[in-house]
C-alpha cells in the first residue's frame, strides 16, 4: 500500500471513532428524525449491498452492476448512509462534522484507490474511467460494457456479498440507530 493511501486509510479509522462519540453527543434525535434517517440510510445500505455482490476485491476490475454507473458505488452508498445518520441526529453541528469527515477522508481514499487500480489494471482502468463517472452515477446514460468478460462477476452474487462481509454495514447501521435511540432517551429522561 502506498504511503499516502496508508495515511488516509489509517487516519480515517483512527478519527472515525472519536468523531462518532462527538456526533452522538451533539445529536438531538426524535422518533421522526430517526425514522427518516433510517429510510435514507437503508437506501445507502441497498446501494452498498448491490455493489458488494459484484466486487471481487484485489482479483479483477469491477465494471458490471452498479460499477457500470459509478466507479465508487460502495462510497456512494456510504454517502447515503452518512446522510441518513445526519438526518436521524437532527443537529447542524453533527451534520457539519460528518460532512467534513466524509468530504476530506473519502475524497482522498477514492483518489488513492484509483491510483492503485490504474497501476494494477492499466489500460482497462483508463477505458473504464473515461466512460464511468467517479462518484455521482449516470443513471440515464448507457451502461459501461467491458468487452473482456473473463471471470468477471456479471450478475449479483450472494456469495460475493458474503465474501465481502457487507452484512457488517447492516449491523453497523442497526447499532448506530440504536445508539441514536439511546441518545434520544437520555435527552428526554436526563435533559442532556
Amino acid at each position: 500500500m502506498s504511503r499516502p493511501r496508508s495515511f488516509w486509510m489509517r487516519w480515517r479509522v483512527r478519527l472515525g471513532y472519536p468523531l462518532a462519540i462527538v456526533f452522538w453527543w451533539l445529536a438531538a434525535p426524535t422518533p421522526r428524525s430517526i425514522l427518516v434517517g433510517a429510510i435514507i440510510a437503508a437506501v445507502g445500505l441497498f446501494i452498498r449491498g448491490a455493489a458488494a455482490g459484484y466486487l471481487r476485491k484485489d482479483q479483477e476490475l469491477a465494471t458490471t452492476g452498479p460499477y457500470a454507473r459509478t466507479r465508487n458505488p460502495l462510497y456512494f452508498g456510504s454517502a447515503f448512509l452518512a446522510a441518513g445518520f445526519v438526518m436521524a441526529a437532527r443537529s447542524w453541528w453533527a451534520g457539519a462534522l460528518v460532512a467534513a469527515y466524509f468530504g476530506i477522508f473519502y475524497y482522498a481514499v477514492i483518489r488513492n484507490e484509483e491510483e492503485d487500480l490504474r497501476a494494477r489494471f492499466r489500460g482497462s482502468f483508463d477505458q473504464y474511467a473515461a466512460r464511468v463517472p467517479l462518484f455521482f452515477p449516470f443513471w440515464f446514460a448507457p451502461r459501461y460494457a467491458d468487452s473482456g468478460a473473463g471471470n468477471r462477476v456479471d450478475h449479483f452474487s450472494w456469495v460475493q456479498y458474503q465474501t465481502n462481509r457487507e452484512y457488517r454495514a447492516l449491523l453497523g447501521m442497526l447499532g448506530g440507530l440504536a445508539a441514536l435511540g439511546l441518545r434520544m432517551w437520555i435527552r428526554a429522561r436526563l435533559g442532556y
